[in-house]
């Protein structure tokens, strides 16, 4: 009997990764992922101990092997974990790059793992980014010989690019490429710019190990974390093999596996689409994902969809059971219809039990709750207007500064202006003018990533303290209603931020034991590539949870999650959708343009080059198209929201 269970499990496995042409196995997240594939690679060194063997590893750099590293340190630390029989060969490095250089892939791996473990130095071999031109070929046909007089890699780490490469090998890389030197994709590019201080600053070529070099390894394993990473990854898993995305060659390797967490694998069918592969268990939120995805799929409004439809696009199980389709098509349209609302602080004295947000108090306290000093109005401009307009009580809240994200001429042109009013005024100016020739002189010598002076980080926090106020004030706000919270967090001066403290927690609770709100508003856009939207979530959330066994008023309290600046929801996903006339968009708009020093070309623009008020007013657009093309109404723009489950 447990042999048939087994079997039985086995085939539905098979059923539902049919989609999927090489082996994936997927974690909860990445820290559970990250140490199950440190134990192997230790395991790896452990069994080469015992035989008396090298263990040969081939190693990646960049954020996903980061906590596979720690834990090899953890585990070197406190198991005794030794790597005196390692090996390693780095997939890849820029080009030029000095060793010593912030973003070099030395300093990196020296920073991460070597420094930390009793590896042999003359064990390492990373590619050499100050070799003269002349002398790649050469060094690249050695590189590929000291592999294979070690007996070659055992064991490969790789990590995937949006582009699809894996090391560097970009889109056009042949699949018995080796090692060599490579011209950089314009969007591998972009994605580093942040590493380098503009994509001006990162280097247009790299040396890296050919996908020739990597298939030799007896085992391959590719990690991939977040969301950003879902779209490529189903193209890697699920697509046909490509030199346009060349990660899909790894289909030819017998030693491969892919491991992922929830968020990677979101998007390969048996996670995204499951009614594909397999019967599923139909809850409401599943339903209405599938039917909106039917429509899409058909190109039908939701209300012409027919049970024809559902049986043909692997949902006649679906029309089966719960059916007719007809049924199933007008809850699904009136849930879409009941999320629209022109009301987000509840419309008074109406009845509320099909609208997303309650009619009382009718006036309610509200807070919104800003990463950046500017994602409350690129985000969610147009219903904090209507909110001031329509009599709440609104508050914003900025919980970090930005002060790593405007441009160092600007704080020259506003030092400037300060001198000459001064000067204008009468007053002396020879301090200010000191500290400005002190500012100027470091400006000049800065090098990419630099830390500022104090002095300038302040400049830069003054003024994006003053867009916002600007921003805020254009929404209707009162100054009182205008909090400035300086996470301790952010404060660093670098890209890289110190860890979530007590203290970031703290501020938080103050602030909302001050106003007490009825609605929290809060970023949901976890792609920002900062990552400091998910820290500030993670913040007020602890915040809220901790408030929420001692105050009242928690229990009142609901938990709005806003995007627009760097994504937004799926249509299936919005639980609010607040339309906005041609008028609104235009005051919105507006309202963002108070940002001016990231207006035109922001610092940290990610990978979307499209000013940010176009990135706002596009998205909304798109948000209505969609409903719209479901069947419902054609409005200008749409701003959506989820509502926060506490347990």
């Amino acid at each position: 009997m447990n042999n048939q269970l087994k079997t039985m499990a086995r085939l539905n496995l098979l059923e539902e990764t049919r989609f999927e042409k090489l082996p994936v196995k997927v974690y909860e997240d990445e820290h559970i992922a990250s140490k199950k594939v440190a134990k192997r690679i230790a395991d790896l060194i452990r069994r080469k101990q015992e035989n008396h063997e090298n263990a040969v590893l081939g190693l990646a750099t960049g954020a996903t092997p980061v906590e596979v590293y720690e834990e090899l340190i953890r585990m070197h630390k406190e198991e005794g974990l030794s790597f005196k029989n390692v090996i390693t060969f780095n997939l890849d490095e820029y080009y030029p790059m000095l060793p010593d250089a912030k973003q070099s892939y030395v300093k990196f791996m020296d920073e991460n793992l070597f420094n930390h473990i009793d590896i042999k130095r003359d064990n390492i071999h990373i590619p050499d980014g100050t070799l003269a031109k002349e002398e790649i070929t050469d060094y690249c046909l050695a590189y590929e010989n000291k592999i294979g007089a070690v007996g070659g890699l055992d064991l490969q780490l790789l990590g995937i690019g949006r582009t699809g490469h894996i090391g560097f090998n970009e889109p056009g890389s042949a699949p018995n490429s080796g090692t060599r030197l490579v011209t950089l994709d314009d969007l591998t590019r972009r994605d580093a710019s942040r590493d380098f201080g503009g994509k001006e600053n990162v280097p247009t070529k790299a040396i890296t190990m050919g996908i020739g070099t990597i298939f030799k390894a007896r085992e391959i394993i590719l990690m991939a974390w977040s969301k950003k990473k879902a779209p490529i990854i189903k193209k890697a898993v699920e697509g046909e093999m490509s030199g346009n995305v060349p990660a899909t060659y790894l289909q030819l390797s017998d030693n491969v596996e892919f491991i992922l967490d929830e968020d990677a694998a979101s998007e390969l069918t048996r996670f995204d689409t499951p009614w594909l592969v397999k019967d599923c268990t139909w809850d409401k939120a599943l339903i209405k994902k599938a039917v909106i995805w039917l429509s899409s799929e058909v190109g039908k409004s939701i209300l012409k969809l027919t049970d024809e439809d559902y049986n043909n696009n692997g949902m006649a199980q679906l029309a089966t059971e719960q059916g007719p389709a007809y049924d199933i098509n007008i809850d699904v349209f009136n849930q879409l219809q009941h999320s629209i609302t022109g009301w987000p602080g509840g419309k008074p004295n109406a009845d509320d039990s099909q609208r997303p947000e309650r009619k009382s108090p009718a006036k309610k306290r509200s807070i919104i709750f800003s990463p950046h000093p500017d994602d409350d109005v690129i985000s969610m401009g147009g219903t904090f207007i209507r909110l001031v307009d329509q009599g709440h009580d609104v508050h914003v809240a900025y919980q970090t500064s930005g002060n790593t994200a405007v441009w160092d001429t600007d704080v020259l042109r506003y030092v400037e202006f300060a001198i000459d009013f001064k000067k204008s005024t009468g007053e002396d100016t020879e301090s200010l003018e000191a500290t400005y020739e002190k500012m100027r002189a470091f400006i000049e010598k800065k090098e990419p990533n630099d830390i500022d002076l104090d002095e300038i980080r302040d400049v830069k926090a003054f003024i994006r303290k003053s867009e916002a106020i600007a921003g805020a004030r254009y929404a209707g706000l009162k100054d009182k209603n205008i909090h400035f919270m300086a996470l301790p967090f952010y404060e660093t001066g670098k890209r890289v931020k110190s860890p979530v403290t007590e203290k970031d927690v703290e501020l938080t609770m103050e602030l909302l034991k001050e106003v007490k709100p009825h609605q929290v508003f809060a970023a949901g856009d976890f792609a920002d590539p900062h990552g400091t939207h998910i820290v500030c979530f993670r913040i007020i959330l602890e915040a809220m949870k901790r408030l929420r066994k001692t105050e009242s008023w928690t229990k009142d309290c609901w938990l709005w999650m806003y995007r627009g600046a760097w994504q937004e929801f799926d249509v299936h996903e919005i639980e609010m959708a607040v339309p906005l006339s041609p008028m609104e968009v235009q005051r919105k708009r507006h309202a963002i343009y108070q940002h001016q020093s990231q207006k035109d070309r922001p610092v940290f623009p990610g990978d979307d080059e499209r000013e940010f008020w176009v990135r706002a007013e596009e998205r909304n657009r798109e948000t209505a198209e969609s409903y719209h093309s479901l069947g419902l109404a054609n409005y200008e723009a749409m701003e959506a929201f989820v509502k926060w489950k506490f347990d």
